[in-house]
């Protein structure tokens, strides 16, 4: 039985490298994203309210709406949290001892192998494409609606662009290098549907991509990956964003020299699951609004 969506946003970490890490990341939308945890506590930042029956009001709509099979809500979770189980090779646990003082790379680099290029680019298109289907799954339209999607990207905020910030930053700037958006239309464009077969990540959420087979999947992929290529280039471009910026915020806590990028992009990679930790606060979000608008 999967946890409820109280339970999900209850046991959300208050600290640890996920956090740490996303607050490196300050910089780029200063003031955009809280570490919001706690059910009650998120239906109070978000509506505003401190009635204790209005709470409990909204929260048992938005449990009944997350427990809807009829809505998108339980999928877009599990999309989150499987494009982000890479997280499994190193654990968090190994790194519990750390937190709190800088952790030095050197120590885990016999334990992590950085991902070749071409892994690493299906693992930023896909989820890419994860995002663009869980924003479906939430909004109730079909899961193909990547105008709707870029429509949205515009009025991104809060949790929503954090996890659209990392992406750019953990899963492309600090692993592929500055240019990495060119690098990734490149190579999806010559990709076959045998090699993206061949990615975990895809394997993963293969069922929820539309475009039929494989074949279908990787030109809705790279098609996907072509639109938001402009937004995200004007992110990058309008914030100075380099691979040196990141690094440089990051290294309040990891211990890392420029030379050992690709490292700290498979460090990263297996010790953080900002993916999962920003999409249970955008659902929860999510839910809450529309069971207060409903009340």
């Amino acid at each position: 039985m999967s946890k409820a969506i109280f339970e999900l946003v209850d046991e959300l970490p208050t600290g640890g490298l996920t956090v740490m890490s996303l607050n490196a990341l300050d910089f780029i939308i200063p003031g955009q994203w809280q570490n919001l945890v706690g059910f009650d506590n998120t239906i109070k930042v978000v509506t505003g309210t401190d009635d204790p029956d209005y709470i409990q009001a909204i929260g048992e709509r938005a449990v009944a709406l997350y427990n809807d099979k009829g809505e998108g809500y339980q999928t877009a979770m599990w999309l989150y949290n499987t494009v982000d189980s890479g997280s499994s090779a190193l654990g968090a646990a190994a790194l519990a001892n750390k937190i709190g003082e800088k952790v030095s790379l050197l120590g885990f680099l016999g334990n992590i192998t950085p991902k070749a290029e071409t892994a690493q680019t299906i693992d930023l298109s896909v989820k890419l494409v994860a995002e663009i289907v869980a924003f479906c799954q939430i909004n109730g339209i079909p899961g193909d609606s990547v105008g709707d999607f870029l429509a949205a990207l515009g009025d991104y905020g809060g949790e929503s662009l954090m996890r659209m910030a990392a992406l750019i930053c953990f899963d492309g700037l600090i692993p592929l290098g500055p240019d990495f958006i060119s690098m990734v239309m490149d190579k999806m464009g010559g990709m076959s549907p045998r090699e993206l077969e061949g990615n975990q990540t895809f394997k993963s959420i293969k069922d929820q991509v539309p475009g039929g087979d494989t074949g279908g999947q990787l030109g809705f992929i790279t098609q996907s990956f072509s639109s938001v290529s402009g937004w995200m280039s004007d992110f990058v471009n309008s914030r100075g964003l380099t691979p040196q910026t990141v690094v440089g915020n990051l290294r309040n806590f990891v211990d890392i020299t420029d030379d050992k990028l690709d490292y700290l992009g498979a460090f990263l990679d297996v010790s953080t699951n900002y993916y999962a930790h920003t999409g249970t606060q955008t659902l929860a979000r999510r839910l809450i609004e529309r069971a207060a608008a409903e009340i």
